[in-house]
């Protein structure tokens, strides 16, 4: 993709794109004569650094000598920037919205993923021609008050819109039908080994997938459909609003990454009380979708390496309903604005699901049940009529799942322990969905089965598992509670995931480890991100609270938050939605039509049934998209068929063709990088911010551990001495972590810390015995560290009866296979001697212990290819195989020419 952009010159604008590399160009002419319209040229030719080096000068060259500017140059260089989002106009002319900063945020499979930090906004009419208008400044205002560098992400060469579960499908297509999509045209520019290339070896041709954007997640695209027909689509660069935070857990050295991304629905959008319900077309407020990803980071390519993921969604009651915030009342009065007994907007929004996850849809609802004045309850009945109503036409199996459960209501009650509950929610919602895995069942789920895995659901396909259907999650505002409620379900998820990768060996985790801390805080950054964004503070509620355990401050900084929400709805509000509804395109200003500040209401903007009457109308008992029920469960977007391959673009590459190098992409050997600036060293570590800094603990990241034992609040402090040691083993072999009650009282009496600071000896101290108790000597027992702490286990100690006996036979062997020189073992080889244990060498050296060793025998092959590593070491070289040309010519061609 293109990464580097350069807009160049004084009556028209030259856009200088270029690859990582910077050995491939294209370039863009936008016309700045024209006052209202938006000319852009592209002439579709893939230049080398030498000939836009050309093409520049002469431009140069021809400005200079038709303006008359014999003593400056004819070009001038605008800004440099890293993608455009798009081009907007409001009363005047054209401008274009460039990304002039970026920070890495995550990466899958080598694709990097960025944040935006920086925009710019150019206008690109000239002066002379410039139609001002007085309005244009405060149009400039508000669409600048959409924040691109508030959580809007982008990827050069990933689909952000869609699922990892999508994109790896459709690169598993089969081969003859990608044959028959291949476009077949001419290459874009001349290349001297065409032919040779990709005809001369025949099957080394890679088809290259590019699929189309899933629009409901992508906020730019009307900022880019005035010149998405006319430009080449290596310059779309298309941004999602959300979340994207990515975290690495080392088990036992091996990297895993966790990956959490949130794509928020372009459709429907505002902030908290002005966007509730659904639209006429089914797309509800505040509708997020969210994928937690685990990939094994060891080995980085999608065809070879190990990914996982599962989906989860929340959004706004698929209703028609609002609340009235003139009242200035923190809990304005629910009301449904219109009566729909035949479910015609749940049937939209619940039809748009199935095309996009599959059956079964799962509906956890989490409103309050019993209140003494009904509001909440309101929105449950409804739903519960909508939900049988559908469910009657749909065929059995495929049903939607509806769980209401009052979560506020098992909070306040001392006798229910609210996560305990949501848990066993989660494990039979990841039971009927399954989740998504590229490779098949691991071995060692074979050697040791378990129970829950055989009853998970899912599709299961030669090539792994897919998921099929989705939990959808909500409650009033769809913030705190359902973030708990998401966390929960998300931590259930991972814990088969990891189970699927071969990392542990049963499907569960437990709180107070390194594995769900580093989850959970992951989960805490996700919630404040989209409350900051619908509700306009941070959570108020989270998982620490729900679980009891927060402290007292906690409780200050709720009351804040709930302070900082309220007057975000009160104040602020209402310019964020004119804001977005600029930004997406919903208000698009035009003269003589009323401006956007002078509109009563945006009901009509978002509700496209009251300005024009459809000319169909949908049946209400078939209430489903055509073709959709042939194919469930799995979801009808992720079929192979006609509709779908329509939205496909398939291309062939060399195999070395450098944009399909995941290798050079990733690792940049054409750049001087330093280990300081590289992502994966710099991203969230279990070991290093979780683990406790302690000598001699199990560094397993699925260990239970006590609060104040954690990495982030050892840091700095006295550490704890010892851990259990009895714990000690590996993630594969281990048995399931105690019960947390189980793991505080068994460790209580044999860890400790000593706190000087506080001037009094902790319950939890080093059992040292110590004769003097000296000032002096409590300095010595705090510097110098015994032997148990250091190495784990006391030497000093007598050794038991069964380690001496253990050892004893050690010896034996030793003396009795060493004992006979070697002609006296070739005699015993013939004839058996009493008292000496012969040994079967498991080595590939013949003679392999601590007296001798026996090189192994090397085939000609091995050796043929030492020799010939020699001669070239030594200036001689062998004549080169066909294959080897070849790639040299590509990285030739690719490299400078």
């Amino acid at each position: 993709k293109l990464n580097k952009l350069r807009p160049i010159t004084s009556i028209r604008y030259f856009l200088v794109g270029s690859n990582h590399a910077e050995t491939k160009y294209r370039v863009l002419k936008i016309d700045r004569t024209e006052p209202t319209d938006l000319v852009v040229i592209d002439d579709k030719h893939v230049y080398t650094q030498q000939e836009v080096r050309e093409l520049l000068g002469r431009l140069d060259l021809g400005n200079r000598t038709k303006i008359g500017q014999k003593g400056s140059s004819g070009l001038s260089r605008a800004v440099s920037a890293f993608g455009v989002v798009g081009f907007v106009r409001f009363l005047e002319g054209y401008y274009i919205v460039l990304i002039t900063k970026r920070r890495k945020m995550a990466d899958i499979g080598g694709h990097a993923i960025y944040k935006i930090e920086d925009t710019n906004m150019i206008y690109i009419p000239n002066d002379t021609v410039r139609i001002t208008h007085p309005d244009e400044a405060r149009y400039l205002r508000i669409f600048q008050n959409v924040d691109l560098s508030s959580n809007f992400y982008f990827s050069y060469s990933y689909d952000l819109s869609h699922s990892l579960q999508y994109n790896l499908t459709i690169l598993r297509m089969p081969l003859e039908i990608l044959k028959t999509e291949t476009i077949q045209t001419r290459p874009e520019s001349f290349d001297i080994f065409e032919d040779e290339g990709l005809t001369a070896q025949g099957g080394s041709g890679v088809f290259g997938i590019c699929s189309e954007p899933y629009k409901k997640y992508v906020w730019n695209g009307q900022l880019l459909d005035v010149v998405k027909n006319t430009v080449h689509h290596d310059w779309l660069l298309y941004v999602i609003h959300g979340f994207c935070g990515q975290s690495k857990l080392l088990i036992y050295g091996r990297p895993v990454h966790v990956t959490l991304i949130a794509r928020r629905s372009s459709k429907f959008s505002g902030t908290r009380f002005l966007k509730r319900g659904a639209n006429s077309e089914g797309d509800v407020a505040n509708e997020v979708e969210t994928e937690q990803i685990l990939c094994d980071a060891s080995v980085m390519s999608f065809s070879a390496g190990s990914y996982s993921s599962y989906v989860q969604v929340r959004g706004s009651v698929p209703l028609y309903w609002s609340q009235d915030i003139s009242t200035m009342i923190p809990k304005p009065p629910i009301t449904l604005d219109q009566a729909d007994p035949f479910a015609h907007i749940a049937a939209l929004h619940f039809d748009q699901m199935l095309q996009r996850f599959g059956s079964p849809i799962i509906i956890l609802n989490l409103v309050k049940e019993r209140e003494k004045r009904k509001h909440e309850r309101i929105l449950s009945e409804e739903l519960v009529g909508a939900v049988t109503y559908l469910n009657q036409f749909l065929p059995p199996e495929h049903a939607i799942v509806y769980i209401p459960w009052d979560m506020a209501k098992y909070t306040k009650s001392k006798l229910c322990n609210v996560l305990d509950r949501l848990n066993v929610i989660a494990e039979s919602v990841v039971k009927r969905t399954g989740f998504f895995v590229n490779r098949p069942d691991s071995y060692c789920s074979i050697l040791r089965p378990d129970e829950k895995w055989n009853e998970l659901g899912g599709f299961v396909v030669p090539t792994g598992r897919l998921q099929t259907g989705v939990l959808r999650t909500n409650c009033v505002d769809c913030l705190d509670r359902t973030n708990t409620a998401q966390f929960m379900v998300g931590k259930c998820a991972l814990a088969y995931q990891l189970y699927s990768l071969g990392l542990i060996d049963k499907p569960n985790l437990q709180f107070d480890t390194d594995a769900v801390r580093l989850f959970e805080e992951l989960y805490e950054d996700h919630g404040d991100t989209l409350s900051l964004q619908y509700g306009g503070s941070q959570l108020v509620h989270r998982v620490k609270t729900y679980r009891k355990i927060a402290p007292w401050t906690q409780h200050s900084k709720d009351i804040m938050q709930t302070l900082s929400r309220y007057y975000s709805n009160a104040f602020s509000d209402a310019d964020r939605q004119d804001s977005i509804n600029l930004f997406l395109g919903v208000f698009q200003p035009a003269e003589g039509k009323p401006h956007l500040w002078e509109l009563p209401t945006d009901f009509y903007l978002h509700h496209k049934n009251t300005m024009s009457l459809s000319q169909t109308r949908r049946s209400y008992t078939y209430w489903w998209t055509q073709g959709v029920l042939n194919h469930l469960p799995l979801p009808y977007d992720e079929v192979t068929c006609t509709e779908n391959r329509r939205k496909l673009i398939v291309k062939k590459f060399h195999k070395y063709e450098e944009e399909i190098d995941i290798h050079n992409e990733f690792f940049r050997p054409y750049e001087l990088s330093s280990f300081d600036d590289t992502f994966c060293l710099a991203m969230t570590n279990s070991v290093r911010d979780f683990m406790p800094k302690n000598v001699g603990i199990d560094p397993s990241p699925f260990t239970v551990r006590k609060p104040e034992e954690t990495g982030k609040s050892v840091v700095g402090n006295k550490s704890n001495r010892e851990e259990t040691v009895l714990q000690r083993k590996t993630a594969a072999s281990a048995p399931p972590p105690p019960s947390e009650e189980a793991a505080s009282s068994s460790s209580e009496d044999d860890s400790g810390t000593d706190k000087e600071d506080e001037g009094a000896v902790s319950q939890r101290s080093t059992p040292v015995k110590m004769t003097d108790t000296s000032d002096n000597v409590k300095i010595t027992e705090n510097i110098v560290q015994s032997m148990k702490d250091i190495y784990g286990i006391n030497l000093s100690d007598v050794p038991s009866e069964d380690d001496l006996t253990v050892y004893t036979r050690f010896v034996q062997l030793g003396q009795n296979q060493h004992k006979q020189d070697k002609s006296s073992q070739q005699l015993c080889s013939k004839h058996h001697l009493d008292g000496v244990i012969n040994i079967i060498h498991i080595s590939s050296f013949s003679q392999d212990n601590i007296y001798e060793v026996q090189p192994p025998k090397v085939d000609k092959k091995s050796i043929d290819i030492f020799h010939a590593h020699i001669q070239a070491g030594r200036g001689t070289m062998q004549p080169l195989i066909k294959e080897d040309i070849l790639m040299y010519r590509e990285y030739i061609r690719n490299r400078y020419m």
